[in-house]
């Protein structure tokens, strides 16, 4: 074992109301699945026990692919889902070393926004002696919550469907994380009766008048939303996004023009920086300070280093951007690009797996692919490498302080030299040595007074 308390996630669900073919943990937020979310809020802090039941080949599968190479776990079913407390009773028959932890963690796994100082606190506090904890918050509207029953000593759950009127009108409920000492939670849950409306072992029995347990109250209950639902879903995937965009704005210092209309998971963006609406950070996203980034732009697993202008509705991914180099609008950094310091990207300006020098200008209209280019150059409008010949991409390297004329095609694999200069409109395919000149084009014939032969009117 690699810690005394043991983490079971109730993990069994079949999620009707997600209305999803495949099962409640596994439903996606942001990339991910709703258990990867309480996986991460609950590494380190003891050994993890997955109830599984509906599709559990697949839950299973998924958390092995994932996890196996930062954690051990095992896998209990639950063949029967008749409750929270018959599924924690199939814990302990499935699991050998139960009995073992001094304390025993027990959390759903369709709780993402779940956070790691929660459980900590929980652990604080149950270390004072009591026999179980359980975390709590208000909410104005607890319908469909268990009310929370304190007593001067001990406290009880009351269900939904079981209160009176006046156990509804209580507003602290519970969240449905709870810490047991593991004694006290196998003797009573063993103890539980199914005689309720529901006809299930509820869990939340085990807490009980003049019982040595404590409801602890947290103040910030959107971090205890459990999705049944795709409404309930939308509203964990916004919680993501709040939590990262409150933590800039407060803690930081980055500006976020309008946070309702803005999509950022990540949290590593520096003080000063600008961030317009409708703008997607994911949260692999690295963002120096003084960074300005206009609406519209959508950016994954990128860095933006300080003083980057990023203009609107520019998409990028898997690239980076280095200092003061100004990107867009429009612009497409494919996967491998990396911007130079200074550099300027224009309008319609895609870059794919290519190292561009700092001071560089590719203003408009070009693609580069599969290339390196050199410091100061200039590429004029509609440049293109033709990288690649129907099997195989090939390289396009541009030496530092050459000038590329407008409407040029480079067909690779091909080498410019350094201070190099083409002519607009050549399509070269032969390397050149540093300081050489290139002109690649038909030779231009006017004949006067023939377009009259060319030009048609209109009767």
């Amino acid at each position: 074992m690699s810690g005394k308390m043991s983490l079971v996630v109730l993990a069994a669900g079949k999620g009707t109301r997600l209305k999803m073919d495949f099962p409640k943990p596994l439903a996606p937020l942001h990339k991910r699945t709703l258990i990867d979310y309480v996986i991460d809020s609950l590494q380190n802090l003891g050994d993890f026990n997955f109830i599984v039941g509906h599709q559990n080949e697949l839950v299973e599968e998924h958390i092995k692919n994932n996890f196996s190479s930062k954690m051990s776990f095992n896998f209990i079913e639950q063949k029967e889902q008749l409750g929270t407390g018959h599924a924690v009773r199939t814990y302990f028959e499935g699991s050998e070393d139960a009995d073992s932890y001094e304390y025993t963690l027990v959390t759903c796994a369709d709780t993402p926004l779940l956070t790691k100082d929660i459980f900590e606190k929980l652990l604080v506090e149950i270390q004072k002696g009591y026999d179980g904890v359980c975390a709590t918050f208000k909410t104005e509207n607890p319908f469909g919550y268990g009310r929370i029953k304190r007593y001067n000593k001990g406290f009880e759950i009351v269900e939904q469907k079981d209160g009176n009127p006046d156990d509804l009108k209580i507003n602290e409920v519970n969240s449905g994380v709870y810490i047991f000492k593991t004694a006290y939670l196998k003797e009573h849950v063993y103890g539980l009766s199914s005689d309720n409306k529901a006809g299930e072992f509820y869990l939340t029995d085990t807490f009980k008048r003049e019982a040595n347990v404590v409801p602890v109250l947290f103040d910030d209950k959107r971090k205890f939303l459990g999705v049944n639902d795709l409404l309930q879903l939308s509203e964990a995937e916004r919680g993501l996004i709040i939590e990262s965009t409150r933590y800039l704005l407060t803690e930081v210092g980055v500006r976020v023009l309008d946070p309702s209309h803005t999509y950022i998971y990540s949290k590593n963006i520096g003080r000063n920086s600008v961030i317009h609406p409708n703008v997607t950070i994911d949260e692999n996203c690295v963002i120096g300070s003084g960074v300005t980034i206009e609406p519209g732009c959508f950016l994954e697993n990128a860095v933006i280093e300080d003083g980057a202008h990023i203009k609107a509705n520019t998409y990028i991914t898997d690239s980076i951007v280095r200092k003061k180099a100004k990107v867009g609008p429009m612009a497409h950094l494919r996967p491998g690009s990396d911007i130079g310091e200074g550099s300027k990207l224009g309008n319609f300006v895609e870059i794919k797996k290519s190292i561009i020098g700092k001071n560089t200008s590719i203003s408009h209209l070009s693609y580069v692919g599969d290339a390196e280019i050199g410091d100061q150059v200039n590429l004029g409008c509609g440049f293109i490498t033709c990288n690649y010949d129907g099997a195989n991409k090939h390289k396009t390297i541009i030496g530092d302080g050459s000038f590329i004329g407008s409407d040029t095609q480079m067909i690779a694999p091909i080498e410019i030299g350094k201070e190099c200069y083409v002519a607009s409109g050549s399509t070269i395919n032969k390397s050149m040595v540093d300081g050489s000149f290139a002109i690649a084009r038909g030779r231009q014939e006017t004949k006067e007074g023939m377009a009259r032969k060319f030009i048609k009117k209109k009767s």
